[in-house]
């Protein structure tokens, strides 16, 4: 099987990475607990990409989750799927990184990321054949900006020939009024460049007017965020968790890997930052733009009509800002 090691970092990481893990849990029946609850063969058919079976039936994420702070894990502890991690893959630190790139690239991360590697290597070990890594961040932040990248860049030494992909969430004055954001940003793009195959862009900003325009929330929070980017992850990995014609045995004698998808997002190699487009649609497996808070959005196929308004600029995980 072609496994995938899930690795989240930061405080916005780690509950962007906690969201998506409740999305595809459901999507696999799989409950609180870890077992298998669902009703399709389908649901199993390539469980094995992000999940491993322990014993007792008991499906556990292939996640590493770190931060230099232990308050965000103990809340992903106490959370509805705090239970299904393996206890060991936590890794964390005690002083935080004050949103200070440097402290999570130089000193306090650099002091962590011997521990944080010594998980992925056991979890590598774990897997038939390791497909690639995936990385939850923001750029925003100490922790995922620069400890982040600084996991990143460690990675692709040690693993050369692995895909790596990471879903970078960037920062917005609109969200945030922490000054030094824009700096951690600067600083994080260059080694994304440098060591990531595919980098998602998912801009803050453009998902706080996606919350006002589309779903019409006056006061977005961060957990409606974190419900765009959960569906969107969702939906991107879609094709590496279910059968498809995309992966049928007729196109090739293994699944669609990593590799495969990314040649289909962008053929050039130059182009490695990547956009995510997303209609007012439901397709099996992706929900998006859709809450508790926010209704009139019926489930529906996807056709063409419809396909149009992932092409709009309100639509666009991505501010257009008029760069010159």
């Amino acid at each position: 099987m072609r496994e995938i090691l899930h690795i989240q970092g930061g405080q916005c990481g780690n509950q962007i990475g906690a969201k998506f893990w409740e999305v595809i849990c459901g999507e696999h029946g799989i409950d609180h607990t870890g077992q298998y609850v669902g009703d399709s063969p389908l649901q199993l058919e390539r469980i094995d990409v992000y999940f491993n079976e322990a014993s007792g039936g008991k499906y556990v994420p292939r996640a590493v989750l770190m931060d230099l702070e232990p308050g965000t894990m103990d809340s992903l502890r106490s959370g509805p799927y705090g239970q299904i991690f393996r206890p060991d893959n936590f890794v964390f630190g005690q002083s935080g990184a004050g949103n200070n790139w440097a402290k999570g690239h130089y000193t306090e991360g650099a002091e962590l990321i011997d521990s944080v590697l010594d998980v992925v290597r056991k979890e590598a070990e774990n897997s038939d054949c390791l497909q690639g890594f995936q990385v939850c961040h923001s750029l925003g932040g100490g922790t995922g900006s620069g400890m982040g990248t600084l996991l990143i860049s460690k990675i692709r030494e040690e693993y050369p020939d692995r895909m790596m992909m990471t879903f970078s969430v960037f920062p917005s004055p609109k969200v945030s009024d922490t000054v030094v954001e824009p700096y951690n940003a600067t600083l994080s793009v260059h080694q994304l460049v440098e060591n990531a195959d595919e980098c998602m862009v998912l801009d803050n900003e453009a998902l706080y007017d996606i919350c006002f325009r589309t779903l019409k929330l006056a006061n977005p929070t961060f957990g409606d965020l974190n419900h765009l980017i959960s569906a969107t992850m969702s939906g991107v990995t879609c094709c590496l968790r279910f059968p498809g014609q995309l992966n049928s045995k007729t196109v090739s004698r293994q699944f669609c890997s990593s590799f495969k998808r990314l040649v289909m997002f962008h053929p050039f190699d130059s182009l490695e930052t990547l956009l995510h487009l997303q209609a007012e649609i439901e397709l099996p497996g992706l929900y998006p733009y859709v809450t508790g808070r926010s209704q009139g959005y019926t489930a529906c196929y996807c056709h063409v009509p419809k396909t149009k308004h992932s092409y709009h600029s309100r639509n666009q995980p991505l501010v257009n800002r008029g760069i010159k």
